[in-house]
């Protein structure tokens, strides 16, 4: 059960450095997605799946905005 509590702080933490404008929240964010895989399939609670899979693309494709935004800002 403590592993759900954990899990949500590495997502929290990771929503938190994206607000400040930080990619490596979004990579955290990402990351993060993974273990709740593997929590889901280690505890059989499926429904995480969907969510993992739900969170992990918001987090690629904001990563991905993020990080494409920063490289035009730096060639300008």
């Amino acid at each position: 059960m403590i592993w759900s509590f954990v899990l949500a702080g590495i997502g929290i933490t990771g929503l938190f450095l994206a607000g400040r404008g930080q990619a490596a929240g979004w990579l955290i964010g990402l990351g993060s997605q993974l273990l709740w895989v593997a929590y889901a399939l280690a505890t059989g609670q499926y429904g995480f799946l969907l969510s993992a899979a739900g969170y992990g693309s918001v987090y690629a494709l904001n990563a991905h905005r993020w990080l494409r935004a920063r490289r035009t800002e730096e060639t300008q």
